[in-house]
């Protein structure tokens, strides 16, 4: 059966000398994958549509195992992002997040939402590092391991100066501290931005423009917590944890 859906191609894999195959995040049935034959032959209709990051239509032939891709309808194609490699960067880790924190044939309409709203944000010359951790934010409840940013971890407080505990998996009111002695500290900046990032709508971004030291407390507070809980070890982090050591000798 030939069917129709919407979707962005996250992962593309070379099979033997001319096939690749695909994974493609839907909106329809959630993350696929499928055999685009010939998509490596010189002129191939199928060449373009099996490029990372393409947005579109897709007609899939479903089967029971690896469906087979018969032709693709271009929606957008991030150009930015595939000319710029900070962009390419960034959007590379956060569908390869998307990919490894996610199962096969699940359905999820909104996590395809917000796939899609953060690439066409990077796309648009939004700040990526801020999004990106926004995306963290949100995969969290995704993974299974949401954080308690609401209160106290400890005592259920919603009032007082908060730090962050990896060890207890939230905020510290001052009251409750020593129950952690590694926690974060953690600026009434950053206490707000985590809260934000986590439950606001992403569709109502509006311009951000945060301080490198803000940017700083949240990168350590998120890569702690995704170290301690995620057990993802992704490559692309990897490049953008160099391309940032880079960065900071130049």
């Amino acid at each position: 059966m030939i069917q129709k859906c919407e979707g962005i191609v996250i992962r593309r894999t070379n099979y033997g000398e001319n096939n690749k195959i695909i994974t493609i995040y839907t909106r329809e049935w959630g993350k696929i994958g499928v055999m685009a034959r010939g998509a490596n032959k010189p002129n191939s209709r199928l060449s373009s549509v099996t490029q990372l990051f393409y947005y579109g239509y897709f007609l899939v032939q479903t089967s029971s195992g690896l469906g087979s891709l018969s032709q693709g309808e271009s929606i957008e194609s991030f150009r930015h992002i595939r000319e710029d490699i900070i962009s390419t960067a960034y959007a590379s880790y956060i569908i390869e997040l998307l990919d490894k924190g996610t199962d096969d044939k699940k359905s999820n309409p909104y996590l395809f939402e917000l796939l899609y709203q953060m690439l066409n944000y990077i796309n648009e010359g939004y700040d990526p590092e801020v999004l990106t951790a926004i995306f963290e934010m949100k995969m969290l409840s995704v993974l299974g391991i949401p954080p308690v940013l609401d209160r106290c971890v400890s005592c259920d407080s919603t009032e007082g100066e908060f730090s962050f505990s990896v060890k207890e998996g939230g905020f510290l009111c001052h009251r409750c501290k020593e129950k952690d002695r590694y926690r974060i500290p953690t600026s009434p900046t950053t206490v707000k931005l985590l809260r934000l990032f986590y439950y606001f709508d992403l569709s109502r971004l509006g311009s951000i423009s945060l301080k490198p030291e803000t940017k700083k407390e949240l990168k350590l507070i998120i890569e702690s917590y995704y170290d301690e809980y995620s057990g993802l070890h992704l490559k692309s982090k990897k490049f953008l944890q160099q391309m940032h050591k880079l960065d900071g000798l130049m």
